[in-house]
């Protein structure tokens, strides 16, 4: 039966005995053979009883088979939620319990905090490690052959959550028109073919590195050079073999704190791909007078996937994401939804089949942002330049993107108000040369209290992930308002703009 998604990305490379992962040790990973172990996961996934539409959420590190568990639920029509590692059980627990999913998967190491998560919410819980072993793992490997779910366009593939200002997650609900759609065009303009490499350093519970890269190289039918986390030092070892990367700024900067990157290093090299968070002009150029490359930056977010992108051949400019992708259409509107003209700024909205579905559970919330004519408001504000590049300006919902993750100001505040001797805090993003920004707070001490930073961060730890946590906390009187007693958070910026300076 026809799967829309599985047949385009793996169903028609089933076959075939050319290379699909080659991993750190330079062992390979055939594409019959990943077909045979996500064969074997879909088998697990309809044996623990879900069917086409059930939920299935994993908090697995990358490896070759948490990507088979994904593809093994494309296959069996499962929709699946990749989670964050970093996430405490704390927020595990809202998602699996908003997507009412019947499993979770989770590394061994992680079982003992989330059984009782799984319990709360009516799911299962089966381990799978990154080595194979555990339940799910051995469960994979006794079931039996089962046939592929019918799957058209519309039907729902994944939910991917995402926050807003209330701190409230939400799921967007991507199909499988969605993902492949976008697949399509993105192979086709950065002109990815079977001869290339790509060199895969991205976390697969991300849009970055599960919907664009790994789809791109499905779709291309090229190899993928697997690496379980960025390290500077593998990623310089195996650049030789690569023709491609993708990656966030940080991936950038630090390879450039290196000397052994040189032009000789990446003389294979055809494209180098950033995106998740703004690059700064200045990594820009220190990447092109190191290397010779023009490093090709672009836009995308969970709801849309990738909108933008500077072109492949053509003029790459810094501090721009390029143009509308093709089919994709994008305009800059006044808080009306009026467009606006040419070199004006406004939020951007946009319009294709990449476009999400909506929120889960959430029809008011996606009335608000779904237009009905189908425009997304993205709550990014940008401008478009006489030459047709897009850049962006800001974030109308304060969003920080840290490192490629998306960081909400207003969760971290109410988890830093919730601690004693805080009397009210305010959360914003300062430029930092790694991570693109950086998580800066900005506290208010309750009277005759002094709290310590390093405390708070300890406090924090808690409940909120890693790159949740702020990199500076900045303690005030009181925080800067306007008449109507609303925090200015743009004067704060402007006075903690250099506070991650080199």
């Amino acid at each position: 039966m026809a799967n829309h998604l599985y047949d385009a990305l793996f169903g028609r490379h089933e076959g075939s005995g050319r290379d699909f992962l080659i991993l750190p040790d330079d062992s390979r990973v055939s594409h019959a053979d990943f077909a045979g172990r996500a064969a074997g996961f879909a088998g697990a996934l309809v044996a623990a009883g879900l069917g086409p539409g059930d939920r299935v959420a994993l908090q697995l590190e990358k490896s070759v088979d948490m990507l088979a568990v994904i593809a093994g639920a494309i296959r069996a029509g499962v929709v699946f939620l990749p989670l964050n590692t970093a996430y405490t059980a704390a927020e595990v627990a809202y998602f699996v319990a908003d997507a009412g999913a019947k499993l979770l998967l989770c590394d061994g190491r992680a079982e003992a905090s989330l059984a009782p998560v799984a319990a709360g919410c009516g799911a299962a819980l089966a381990v799978l490690n990154a080595d194979g072993t555990g339940s799910f793992g051995e469960a994979a490997r006794a079931a039996g052959s089962v046939p592929v779910a019918a799957r058209t366009a519309g039907d729902l593939a994944a939910l991917l959550y995402t926050s807003g200002t209330t701190g409230r997650s939400k799921g967007a609900m991507m199909s499988h028109g969605n993902l492949l759609s976008n697949a399509e065009v993105l192979t086709e303009y950065w002109r990815f073919t079977e001869d290339d490499v790509l060199l895969h350093a991205l976390p697969i519970f991300h849009t970055h590195g599960l919907f664009v890269a790994t789809n791109v190289a499905l779709l291309a039918g090229c190899p993928m050079i697997f690496l379980p986390k960025f390290d500077a030092a593998e990623v310089i070892r195996h650049l030789p073999q690569a023709t491609a990367m993708m990656g966030v700024p940080t991936f950038y900067t630090r390879l450039l704190d290196d000397p052994r990157l040189t032009r000789d290093l990446v003389d294979k090299m055809r494209i180098f791909i950033s995106g998740s968070a703004p690059l700064l002009a200045e990594t820009h150029r220190q990447w092109e007078a190191r290397t010779g490359h023009r490093i090709l930056e672009r836009y995308g977010m969970t709801e849309t996937n990738m909108n933008t992108s500077n072109p492949c051949a053509g003029e790459r400019r810094a501090g721009t994401v390029g143009f509308p992708l093709p089919g994709v259409e994008l305009k800059i509107c006044d808080a009306e939804g009026r467009e606006l003209p040419r070199g004006e700024i406004g939020t951007i909205e946009v319009r294709g089949p990449n476009v999400f579905q909506g929120y889960w559970n959430m029809p008011e919330k996606t009335a608000e942002e779904l237009r009905p004519n189908g425009f997304f408001i993205t709550g990014d504000l940008g401008v478009i330049d006489a030459d047709g590049y897009v850049s962006i300006v800001g974030r109308a919902r304060d969003l920080i993107i840290s490192g490629g993750f998306n960081v909400y100001p207003k969760e971290v505040e109410m988890a830093l108000d919730a601690l004693p001797g805080i009397l009210e805090s305010a959360v914003i993003g300062a430029p930092h040369p790694d991570f693109g920004e950086a998580v800066v707070a900005v506290v208010v001490p309750e009277s005759g209290t002094k709290p310590d930073p390093e405390a708070i961060r300890a406090a924090l730890g808690k409940s909120l992930a890693k790159f949740k946590q702020p990199k500076h906390i900045a303690l005030r009187a009181t925080l800067p308002r306007n008449t109507m007693g609303k925090v200015q958070k743009v004067a704060l910026r402007d006075e903690l703009k250099d506070v991650f300076a080199p």
